[in-house]
């Protein structure tokens, strides 16, 4: 396989790997989670995606990888402890949200993308990010998927210890990233693979059922056995071997965007 390239996009940090074939291609792009694999190098070794006709560009969360403070987390757990919303949660997405169009832009510049809709992924925290992109911007997206996600806030901030003193700020904040609740506006936008650990948090397995059954027919549900929520081993800042349930996973990836991919999109060795 042909080595991974690492660079920044607006000033996003990522990880690019190429796809099977030569000239333009599509692109998806990926955030990745909160939990291990929690960089884009780590999530690109997790969730490679080879064989794809299709660049799988993944990029860097706020204060992770390449952005962490004095190459720790400890200036995201800071925020955590402080606030685990208003602090870490929201804003987390929300700027990976709101950079992404002048990240993408200049991704196009560097890569030799081609110029049709995008596919989108995100893990956890990650996939709050892609669902957002769906519910929320005009970006054309192909299909997207999301694994062990945050598809509704809420739940994620009940996984903090104690009771969370909501207030007006933070009940419209985290109602805006309940994707339950948006999933008209998501299906109208592209299918959407929901891949969930059958050992995920109860709440979060239970949110992304909930997502599938608000979809219907624009999406599917990839239950994976075994599977909890992170998806890499500790500290899961640099890349990993691939663990069994990843790889179960990635398979999945791979033949849901080579169903979707626009025309050039078959897989290599024949995989759909």
């Amino acid at each position: 396989m042909d080595s991974p390239l690492t660079g920044t996009a607006a000033g996003v940090p990522f990880t690019a790997l190429p796809p099977a074939g030569e000239g333009p291609a599509p692109l998806i792009v990926t955030w990745h989670m909160l939990d291990a694999p929690r960089s884009d190098a780590a999530f690109a070794a997790a969730l490679p995606m080879h064989g794809l006709p299709a660049w799988r560009v993944h990029l860097g969360m706020p204060m992770c990888g390449a952005r962490m403070v004095d190459g720790s987390m400890d200036a995201g757990a800071a925020l955590m402890r402080e606030d685990p919303l208003m602090a870490y949660l929201y804003p987390f997405v929300r700027q990976a949200t709101e950079e992404f169009p002048a990240a993408l832009a200049s991704l196009r510049a560097q890569l030799p993308l081609d110029d049709g809709p995008i596919g989108v992924l995100g893990g956890s925290l990650g996939g709050a990010v892609a669902l957002r992109v769906l519910a929320e911007s005009d970006i054309p997206v192909f299909a997207g998927a999301v694994v062990n996600a945050a598809v509704r806030m809420r739940s994620v901030v009940e996984l903090f210890p104690g009771d969370y003193p909501y207030d007006a700020e933070s009940e419209k904040a985290v109602d805006s990233l309940d994707f339950v609740a948006r999933a008209d506006r998501i299906a109208a936008r592209a299918p959407l693979l929901v891949v969930s650990g059958e050992l995920d948090h109860p709440g979060l397995r239970a949110d992304a059922l909930d997502l599938v059954g608000a979809l219907g027919e624009r999406s599917a549900l990839l239950s994976v056995p075994g599977l909890a929520h992170p998806l890499a081993e500790e500290p899961g800042i640099e890349p990993a071997p691939q663990l069994p349930t990843a790889r179960e996973v990635d398979a999945g990836l791979v033949s849901w965007f080579a169903r979707h991919l626009p025309a050039a999109g078959a897989v290599a060795g024949g995989n759909s």
